[in-house]
């Protein structure tokens, strides 16, 4: 089905809305989850800054306690060293531990507790070390006996541990919400584009069957401008057909009409003479008629009189003849078409069944397509149509074989239909294939009666229709004539009134 103009913009703008949604869609997620990624690995970041802290701090606290043990067993002050550097270092790894607690309450306020435990640890460390620069070794080695070092440093281990272990949880879960964002965003992105590439695809359909159908409508625009000029030169060759019709006919009437009259009047000059002869012996004044005034007048009363009355009333009624078969004409011409459905097929039927015993007196057969159509026309001017054709077979039948006659239909498209009426007979010879249509006119012997008007009105009911008739037909071989008939009246009349 054609899509409209109102359908196009619709659903353009349908798609549209939808892409722009699609669109907003999936940029607003996009920034969401993008920021949702962004808040998790600052996160991230600052977890791990803490949990490298305390593991540094611990680490450094170690490497103290280690130098601090090898410098009290060992006397040696190369192991005084890692001790030295690492009380340089543990200072500010515990200022470092405190500002990136401070981004987390719960690790806060585990600070002072290992500020506390650090200083008693330095403290612990200390002392052992001076015990033994002051050469009190066994002081030191006590002191180191009594594990106050090592409780310390296991609740060091225990205070940083947590922040470590905690923070290694939170990493895991970092990890996971952000894989999580960076999934839902890679999948945001895939429905999303699925979204635009259906909306591009809809996009893509309606456009192509817009295009399609302006591509169809432009060929039809084509096609009817191709037929535009076929049809105006077949207007032209009809307007031209009947001027030339117009013209006969009036040359016809004016013919056939002025013979009569040429007749009357010439007769009317025999009646003035006759009637001088006769006035001659009927007024002599009193005086006795010559013998030769009443021969005349005897033979004017007994021949010219009643020769002459005689064709003035012949050539009356022919003109009376002519004159009504052209009002006929007229009439019918004039009379308003009821365009109604009209069944072909049953129509011929009731011409033949109406010619049928004619038919059977001539041992003929007549034959009826099956597929003749339906129309919308006229039915009575087509009843005077059928009529006339089925007459005319009847009349002029060959009496050398028995009568056919057959009623065939085509569909000719744009065209119309074209039933042939075919029959057996005479024929028509070449030459008068055109003169058959003319008004008062025949061909071939004349030896039935008739006024040579029933093709002619044939002709004329069928240019009332829409249609034409012309005739295909050979001398001995029988005869066609050809219908063309539309199959809607009203459309043509549309057409004509437009």
């Amino acid at each position: 089905m054609p899509i409209s103009n109102a359908a196009f913009v619709r659903s353009t703008i349908v798609l549209l809305l939808a892409g722009m949604i699609a669109l907003l869609g999936i940029v607003g997620t996009s920034l969401w989850l993008a920021a949702k990624v962004e808040t998790y690995f600052t996160g991230f970041i600052e977890l791990r800054e803490v949990r490298s802290a305390a593991a540094d701090l611990l680490s450094t606290l170690q490497d103290a306690e280690t130098g601090q043990r090898g410098f009290v067993i060992t006397r040696d002050p190369n192991f005084r060293e890692p001790y030295d550097e690492a009380l340089k270092a543990v200072a500010e790894r515990q200022q470092a531990l405190a500002e990136k607690a401070a981004r987390f309450p719960h690790y806060e306020e585990r600070v002072p507790d290992i500020k506390r435990l650090v200083s008693e640890k330095l403290a612990e460390l200390a002392g052992v070390v001076e015990a033994v620069e002051q050469g009190r070794a066994d002081d030191a080695i006590n002191e180191v006996r009594t594990d106050r070092g090592r409780l310390l440093m296991d609740q060091l281990r225990e205070q940083l541990g947590a922040i470590m272990e905690d923070a290694d949880g939170r990493l895991q879960e970092s990890v996971a919400d952000t894989l999580w964002s960076a999934g839902a965003l890679k999948w945001t992105t895939v429905i999303g584009a699925i979204a635009i590439i259906g909306v591009l695809g809809g996009a893509i359909v309606v456009i192509a069957q817009y295009t399609r159908d302006i591509i169809v409508a432009r060929r039809e625009v084509e096609t009817l401008n191709a037929t535009l000029e076929k049809r105006v030169d077949e207007r032209t060759e009809e307007l031209i057909r009947a001027n030339q019709e117009v013209q006969r006919f009036a040359y016809i009437v004016t013919h056939d009409l002025r013979a009569p009259l040429v007749n009357i009047m010439g007769f009317t000059s025999e009646l003035q003479a006759s009637l001088s002869a006769i006035q001659a012996y009927v007024l002599a004044d009193g005086k006795a008629p010559s013998e030769a005034d009443i021969i005349e007048a005897r033979r004017a009363a007994a021949e010219d009189l009643p020769e002459a009355i005689g064709f003035i009333r012949s050539s009356t009624k022919k003109m009376d003849g002519l004159i009504n078969a052209i009002l006929k004409i007229s009439r019918d011409g004039r009379r308003e078409l009821k365009i109604e459905r009209v069944d072909l097929r049953a129509l011929a039927e009731t011409g033949a069944a109406a010619v049928g015993h004619q038919v059977g007196e001539a041992g003929g057969v007549v034959t009826i397509d099956r597929n003749l159509p339906t129309v919308v026309s006229d039915r009575l001017s087509l009843e005077q149509v059928f009529g006339n054709l089925f007459d005319n077979a009847i009349k002029y039948q060959s009496p050398d074989r028995p009568l056919r006659i057959s009623v065939a239909a085509r569909n000719a498209g744009r065209a119309g239909f074209f039933i042939d009426f075919t029959d057996n007979g005479r024929g028509i010879a070449p030459d008068d294939h055109e003169r058959v249509f003319e008004l008062f006119r025949r061909s071939g012997t004349q030896d039935k009666p008739g006024e040579g008007i029933g093709l002619a009105h044939v002709r004329s009911l069928m240019r009332n229709l829409g249609g034409d008739i012309v005739v295909r037909s050979e001398l001995g071989q029988g005869t066609t004539f050809v219908l063309r008939l539309p199959p809607d009246l009203s459309k043509v009349v549309r057409s004509m009134q437009a």
